[in-house]
């Protein structure tokens, strides 16, 4: 039985099937998504959606959907499904779904009279191109399929409408042909895996319709050009492989390429391995072979926060240490060219955010766990002590070390962390002064550039860095700790933040805390009694002013719920790290217990993945992007010390 499977009853059932989203990837930027009954809901979503570079650095939509039809003695019978203005749906090729399953690739079942058509998909790893197998597993009578491709030719942010300049023109390819509604575009090739006829039907299907758009309050109708028909017989036990790509390819290869791809994919036969296959879906490549991640699925680019948070739980923890090392030599060159002023020559957003280096520090700290002191200081020592030393200089433009040992901030007017959400063009939450998680990261930064000067044999560095831990010791028990057993978010002069959020779990969390024992069981009761969910902690207690856990309605009304009460899974990675930390083996059947919510979002929502967040109050409903690095890091670096712990006696 597969892990995930989903039978008729359930396929048939657009309530149940239209929020289920698949994702698949090739790891160089481009993507196919849509629902597990292939009626796109979302203007992201799209069979093969890819970057073109000289438009924008938005991906697009080329072919948004391949509508089959098996036609019997004369009937035909249209397995597709678009959802249209006024709640229609047309034609209902969902009625005909016998089973789905998603083992290595996603696999559909049709069943119409006598014919069994199985339907199997994969994406070419570092390819623009999508691969679809579709094999007649029986029939009992002469069996002919026809297919319409839906192109759309634009940005994953805006619609098509019918217009008069769109292109119509194509040209006969191999097996199939090549076409382009815009300049500027990539022309578009849809071949098959034998000879078929190409009838020249031009036409634009108008009003479909994406209730996720609407849901999330924008516009949500869009025209989809249909340049004709492809069609072709098929014999009980064949295959026939579709490609649609920005390249040409010999199609006698295409049999031999569908079979490969599927073989190298990962199985999605348990939790674990579900997330594993998340993990490698954010693997970017791009220019000249640097490697970056994705910080989410459909709209997130990559961020210098967001990888560093995310890496090593995407690679340590599924002891993919190769993969650690070749996106932070990335991310590396960045920071470095940041640091010196230069522009910047990788694809990586945010490097200015003032906690950005820290964090990378404590990427390089997870990464020493794996490899030890030595080999980490010979590979990252340098980069650790020049972070250090640029912050200690006053070279940051945005990150002011004072007399204290502590960092200051400036996000007055602009969101410089995580919380991240602005309205009017100011944050919602404006962070700003000492904020507690930057200063729990520079502590931390600052004892680990210590373990690592004493890997180095540098005295000095040891010295310097100690000097200044000791007075940030200090000054940052006596700066947040407050009467209640928990921590300000920020102060800033006079200004005490006093709401209750989970930036604190942080220093209780981390290997370095300038928090005593008893300090870090309370805060973390603290986050226990008021922001611990079934999906993470909450951004903001209930107990709090300006409590939003609800993250719904129009743009506006979601930036303002976004860090005021949603839960975030990654955080509970933090949470529970530090749990494990305090109470070790007591707490394993307590993590355990919340790692059975996360393994029941892998057959809802997107599948085999996590999304950016929930609400925060019951049910937990998933919001915002389908899949998120950041949740997918932590969850598995969590199941990691889970392991890890249950071996300590």
């Amino acid at each position: 039985m597969s892990y995930l499977r989903f039978e008729k009853t359930l396929m048939t059932n657009l309530e149940e099937t239209l929020p289920r989203e698949l994702l698949r990837t090739n790891r160089s930027g481009a993507y196919s998504c849509s629902t597990i009954v292939d009626c796109n809901t979302r203007k992201y979503h799209g069979l093969l959606v890819v970057p073109v570079p000289n438009l924008d650095d938005d991906n697009h939509v080329l072919l948004s959907s391949l509508d089959p039809t098996v036609i019997q003695h004369g009937a035909e019978f249209n397995l597709g499904l678009h959802k249209y203005q006024g709640n229609n749906f047309s034609p209902k090729g969902h009625k005909y779904i016998r089973e789905f399953y998603c083992e290595k690739v996603p696999t559909t079942i049709y069943s119409v009279g006598g014919v069994l058509l199985k339907k199997e998909v994969v994406f070419q790893h570092y390819e623009n191109r999508i691969l679809i197998r579709y094999t007649l597993l029986d029939a009992h009578s002469e069996t002919t399929l026809r297919f319409r491709p839906f192109l759309a030719f634009r940005s994953v942010r805006q619609f098509t409408h019918e217009n008069d300049v769109a292109s119509r023109e194509y040209q006969a390819v191999d097996n199939g042909i090549k076409t382009c509604m815009y300049a500027g575009y990539p022309d578009l090739y849809m071949q098959f895996s034998k000879p078929n006829q190409f009838v020249f039907m031009p036409d634009w299907y108008r009003g479909i319709e994406y209730y996720k758009e609407q849901e999330r309050g924008y516009d949500s109708n869009e025209d989809l050009y249909v340049p004709g028909y492809f069609e072709m017989d098929i014999k009980k036990g064949e295959s026939i492989v579709f490609s649609a790509s920005t390249s040409e390819i010999k199609t006698s290869t295409l049999k031999a390429l569908c079979e490969k791809e599927v073989q190298e994919r990962s199985p999605r036969d348990n939790f674990f391995h579900c997330l594993v296959n998340a993990a490698h879906q954010f693997h970017n490549t791009q220019g000249r072979n640097d490697k970056y991640l994705l910080a989410g699925y459909p709209w997130f680019k990559c961020r210098a926060r967001d990888t560093f948070i995310a890496l090593p739980g995407l690679s340590l923890s599924i002891d993919e240490i190769d993969v650690f090392e070749n996106v932070m030599k990335t991310a590396e060159r960045g920071m470095r060219e940041f640091m010196h002023g230069k522009p910047l020559t990788v694809n990586i957003y945010e490097m200015e955010h003032p906690d950005v280096m820290l964090w990378a520090v404590w990427s390089i700290q997870q990464y020493n766990k794996v490899v030890g002191d030595e080999a980490c200081y010979n590979k990252y020592g340098k980069l650790v002590k020049d972070i250090l030393d640029y912050i200690i200089e006053g070279k940051h433009p945005n990150l002011r070390l004072d007399d204290n040992g502590l960092v200051y901030a400036d996000g007055r007017d602009k969101a410089i962390t995580w919380m991240n959400s602005t309205a009017n063009g100011h944050p919602v939450v404006p962070r700003t002064g000492y904020i507690v998680e930057f200063n729990a990261l520079w502590y931390n930064a600052l004892r680990f550039a210590v373990q690592m000067a004493a890997a180095g044999k540098d005295e000095e560095g040891m010295a310097k860095a100690n000097a200044i831990a000791d007075k940030c010791k200090d000054a940052f028990v006596a700066t947040f700790l407050n009467d209640y057993g928990y921590l300000f978010d920020y102060v800033d002069g006079n200004m005490m933040d006093w709401s209750v959020r989970p930036n604190m779990i942080f220093p209780v969390a981390f290997d370095y805390s300038p928090l005593s024992l008893d300090q870090k069981k309370s805060v973390l009761d603290v986050c226990t009694r008021e922001l611990l969910t079934p999906k993470g902690l909450r951004s903001l207690s209930p107990k709090s002013g300006g409590y939003n856990p609800m993250y719904v309605g129009p743009q506006s009304q979601r930036d303002h719920a976004y860090h005021q009460g949603t839960a975030w899974p990654w955080l509970g990675g933090f949470y529970m790290e530090a749990c494990l930390k305090l109470y070790k083996r007591t707490r394993l059947s307590f993590i355990e217990r919340q790692m059975v919510g996360y393994e029941d979002e892998m057959n809802i929502n997107c599948l085999s993945t996590i999304p950016e967040l929930y609400d925060g109050n019951p049910p937990f409903k998933a919001r915002g992007a389908i899949s998120y690095a950041m949740n997918v890091a932590e969850i598995l670096r969590t199941l990691s010390l889970l392991e890890k712990y249950s071996y300590v006696k």
